[in-house]
């Protein structure tokens, strides 16, 4: 090998130890990525455990080897945990203390018997598992992702293979007790797929981390904070272009919405809102866009919707808003619903588009309300 074991220990320590403390303050940061602080801990002890294994290089002890297992097996455990809660959202905790706890227990009564090397093989192949099941979970989620999520995949794999080659390789030579530190083929392999993937585990999720984040505040900015529906930015900032024949744009406000508040409160009309855009949301198809664009009026663009279509979904809303009581301490809010439709029969854009909804629905609202207007003026319901 190029260098000694002791020079990539130490190298596998900093660069452990410099991930760890950049996690950790990534962490302090932003103290809702639970995460981060599992990987940073789970790090922490990684690091001691390797300083534990390194140790012993001049001086074999078997109670130095076994602490440095029981660390290895507790830190990749954590690291496991802070993957399953940044892929899915939850820790896995009783995955996490099973499989850790079998490792603990097994390795521990292997060297209590003096059977070190065969405590080792059981910590080698424990390390494997967890490091699997953390690729398992990178690669369940890389819908997210798919390059990123698949490469951190790819290197947790390849690093859970290189411990099992090291249970292995012990196995193989029938070294089921020790009298000095495990060295062999798949030790040195091990030694340098550690170092290198945890260059490449930490940078990628390091990626991984911010380009979540920037996802998260890019949806936050286009995402009207009250109804949970688009805002206007997110309606007209995309590219001006006109969009394909048979779009239609269908924009409803709820009547007297002014007397609501002054009435029952900013809070209930709040809720009365927020009951408008569910009934909206549980109208609309996956691939329709649904908005709130100013105080109480909301905008839904159709594609592929032929005007029977879009009347019927826009009547449908308005039955169902009509139907709707709105529960409050100062009674029940009941309101009605004015919709007016605008349908793209040649070149438009969507802003066309919505000024002959609008005109429609200023129709509907000076023909009695509680209604809904084609742009043509027709009566569409």
């Amino acid at each position: 090998m190029l260098l000694d074991q002791f020079s990539i220990l130490v190298a596998i320590g900093f660069s452990g130890a410099s991930l760890g403390l950049t996690l950790c303050m990534m962490w302090v940061v932003g103290k809702s990525e639970t995460h981060l602080l599992s990987w940073s801990i789970g790090l922490a002890l990684i690091v001691a455990g390797v300083a534990f294994f390194g140790s012993i290089i001049q001086r074999y002890d078997a109670n130095l080897l076994l602490v440095s297992f029981v660390l290895l097996m507790s830190g990749f455990g954590l690291l496991y945990a802070g993957s399953a809660k940044f892929c899915s959202s939850r820790f896995n905790w009783f995955t996490v203390f099973a499989v850790v706890g079998l490792g603990v227990l097994s390795t521990s009564a292997a060297f209590a018997m003096g059977y070190s090397g065969t405590g080792t093989i059981a910590a080698n192949v424990v390390i494997g598992m967890l490091l699997l099941l953390t690729a398992f979970q990178y690669w369940t989620a890389r819908a997210e992702s798919p390059l990123l999520m698949a490469a951190n995949a790819t290197l947790y794999l390849i690093a859970a293979l290189s411990f099992v080659a090291c249970g292995y390789a012990l196995a193989e030579q029938g070294q089921f007790v020790l009298t000095a530190r495990p060295s062999n083929w798949a030790e040195d392999i091990n030694s340098i797929v550690v170092i290198a993937g945890l260059t490449g585990i930490g940078t990628l999720s390091l990626t991984l981390n911010q380009a979540r984040i920037a996802n998260r505040h890019k949806s936050e900015a286009m995402t009207d904070a009250l109804t949970g529906l688009l805002n206007r930015q997110a309606l007209f900032d995309g590219p001006p272009g006109h969009v394909p024949v048979g779009t239609a744009v269908v924009a409803m406000d709820l009547d007297h919405f002014k007397t609501i508040n002054d009435r029952f409160g900013h809070d209930s009309g709040d809720r009365t809102l927020k009951a408008f855009a569910e009934i909206i949301a549980a109208n609309v198809r996956s691939d329709d866009l649904a908005a709130r664009i100013g105080g109480e009026e909301f905008c839904i663009v159709m594609l592929n919707s032929s005007p029977r279509a879009s009347a019927a979904v826009a009547e449908r809303i308005r039955a169902q808003i009509e139907a709707m009581s709105v529960p409050t301490p100062l009674g029940p809010i009941r309101t009605t619903v004015s919709g007016g439709i605008a349908h793209a029969t040649g070149s438009e854009t969507i802003q066309s588009l919505l000024i002959r909804a609008d005109e429609a629905l200023y129709e509907a609202k000076t023909s009695g309300r509680n209604r809904v207007k084609l742009s043509n003026f027709g009566l569409a319901a």
